[in-house]
């Protein structure tokens, strides 16, 4: 006998009409018309009309609520299609921002249409694609074996980090990243709270572990005392990270190599950063 949720045809509601009125159980009907007995039990619960069933009645039903699980795809409209492009080319919005302000508005539009429609644009040889935070570009692979862009002296891999970090559920534990100024000559160490995505920005003129193990102290020193864990990538610049974890009394962990996404609202934070910070 046939196991799990089928949806029932016509023909299968007017045979269970039939044989309910010839006073057939749950599941000799069930063997009958070939489906679990819990599909009967089931389609005559939802689909009865003061405890008699009708098939003419169960099939309006089930249509019925068919059509309220149909979601149209949003349409693109002409002004719609103004107001993201607006967004993107002067705000400098990003796709899942841009979604986010229309949803607010009452315009239900997933980042992922706003990506399309870029994608479309840049087969047509527009340039939508040129004003994404990364120009469009994937994150590139690279071998374990070739990983790591420096050896850090007792570094404590992301895997013994507590898994509870992942969850979000309490303020406290960073990730923290550089962005590089011009000519490399400067940049800007980057600290971002996981659960309340609470940001603090401290200015380096150069990328040595000292200068970036100072200003990650000088920085997070005012809430010491609620900061739990820190998570980096594995630039040299974060060497110092075990005097860091010393004076601040917290876990220090690095992400593994060349796989940002689990540094990603750090990755996402940086973005908006140079969004509004010109090199």
């Amino acid at each position: 006998m046939p196991k799990g949720y089928h949806h029932l045809t016509y023909e299968q509601r007017c045979q269970i009409y039939t044989l309910k009125g010839r006073s057939k159980s749950l599941s000799e009907i069930a063997a009958i018309i070939g489906v679990h007995r819990s599909n009967v039990s089931r389609e005559i619960k939802r689909n009865s009309n003061l405890n008699s069933y009708n098939y003419t009645e169960a099939q309006q039903k089930a249509c019925e609520r068919k059509s309220k699980r149909i979601i149209s795809k949003p349409v693109l409209n002409d002004s719609m299609i103004a107001l993201i492009e607006s967004n993107l080319k002067l705000n400098q919005w990003s796709p899942q921002q841009i979604s986010g302000r229309l949803k607010r508005e009452g315009c239900s539009i997933s980042h992922e249409t706003i990506y399309k429609h870029i994608w479309e644009d840049k087969k047509k040889n527009g340039n939508l694609y040129k004003y994404l935070r990364r120009k469009g570009k994937i994150y590139q692979k690279r071998s374990s074996l070739l990983a790591g862009r420096g050896f850090i002296p007792n570094r404590v891999d992301i895997d013994k980090r507590p898994s509870i970090v992942d969850k979000k559920l309490r303020f406290g534990d960073f990730e923290i990243d550089t962005i590089i100024g011009t000519g490399r000559s400067g940049a800007l160490v980057s600290i971002v709270d996981k659960a309340s995505k609470f940001t603090k920005l401290g200015y380096v003129f150069n990328k040595t572990a000292e200068q970036v193990e100072a200003t990650l102290i000088e920085k997070m020193m005012p809430f010491k005392d609620f900061a739990l864990t820190i998570t980096a990538d594995n630039g040299k610049e974060f060497s110092n990270h075990q005097k860091v974890a010393s004076e601040l009394g917290v876990e220090f962990y690095f992400a593994k190599p060349y796989q940002s996404w689990q540094r990603g609202l750090n990755e996402h934070t940086n973005g908006l950063v140079r969004a509004l910070l010109r090199k």
